[in-house]
């Protein structure tokens, strides 16, 4: 016999799944379908028209293609490069605004303007601005005797000449680590600085423990946007080796020497420039599953940084 207990257990339930139903449909529509279907066609050569089973022949590949190696290469450097610096300067951008006694409503909005612009005309301009011959960049450091690289130009700086882009633009995380600064108590201060703890003391102990839920999102989203980086790199690589769209022109990415290549631009250049989808849906998983390992290695530091606190 049903007690009153589990009829009124199972209404809640019922009653919590009809309340989960849009956030359960969103992800079967947009999540798991999508990602079955990835899986599904990336054991078959797949053009867009005709569906051929194709066994493992897809993942085998995936080991002999001279590109994902150079992708991969260029897309970790991305994270374990342009990430922290991005954060940091980020981070040290939002302690100096927090901390000015005047101006900081000024410098607020200054530091956040750039991050209002599209990436693609960011991009562009980035990129003229950075020219060897005719942009202002070098010749303000020639003002100094300094010889200015080909900064989109040379390999060994067109990576860092990107990162130089990121840090223009990272306005939004400053504004977060600033809402997060001000949010740490003003007596914690207090009490460590009459414990003789000085301002580095006060920013490792103080400081880090308060902002680390805000210091963890956002290298995880800055982790993951790193390894979907993209549009910067294409348009960055297109404007600076001269490229058009002019009919019978062609265009691969990774200009200068494949040093911009990224996984994201091989995984669009394979899937819908070359039309085999089959290849291109063993890429994504690649993303995929690089993306998950970086995330629960990232929140497991943080759980047991948590932990040791």
């Amino acid at each position: 016999m049903t007690s009153l207990a589990d009829v009124w257990r199972r209404r809640e339930g019922l009653r919590a799944l009809v309340w989960l139903s849009p956030w359960l449909a969103g992800l079967a529509i947009f999540f798991v379908y999508p990602l079955l279907s990835t899986v599904y066609f990336s054991f078959h050569r797949y053009d867009m028209y005709t569906l051929e089973f194709a066994g493992l022949d897809n993942y085998r590949y995936l080991f002999e293609d001279p590109r994902v190696l150079t992708s991969a290469k260029n897309t970790l450097w991305l994270v374990l490069i342009m990430v922290p610096a991005t954060v940091l300067c980020s981070l040290a951008l939002a302690q100096l605004v927090v901390r000015l006694k005047a101006g900081a409503g000024l410098f607020r909005t200054i530091f956040y303007l750039p991050s209002l612009v599209p990436l693609a005309a960011g991009t562009i301009t980035f990129v003229f601005l950075m020219n060897p011959a005719t942009g202002p960049w070098n010749q303000f450091l020639a003002l100094f005797g300094i010889q200015g690289p080909d900064w989109f130009g040379d390999p060994a700086w067109s990576k860092p000449s990107l990162t130089l882009l990121s840090l223009w633009s990272c306005g939004q995380l400053v504004v977060i680590f600033m809402a997060a600064l001000l949010d740490v108590p003003r007596h914690l201060y207090e009490a460590a600085a009459i414990d003789g703890a000085g301002p580095w003391r006060q920013f490792r102990s103080v400081t880090l423990p308060a902002i680390a839920p805000v210091l963890m999102f956002s290298l995880v989203t800055n982790v993951i946007f790193a390894l979907q980086y993209f549009t910067q790199a294409m348009i960055a690589s297109r404007v600076a080796s001269g490229a058009t769209d002019s009919p019978g022109s062609s265009f691969s990415p990774g200009y200068p020497d494949e040093s911009l290549l990224t996984l994201p631009q091989w995984l669009f250049q394979v899937g819908f420039r070359d039309y085999t989808m089959g290849y291109a849906c063993v890429l994504a998983l690649l993303l995929f599953a690089t993306s998950m390992i970086f995330t629960l290695i990232l929140l497991r530091q943080f759980r047991r940084a948590e932990e040791a606190s």
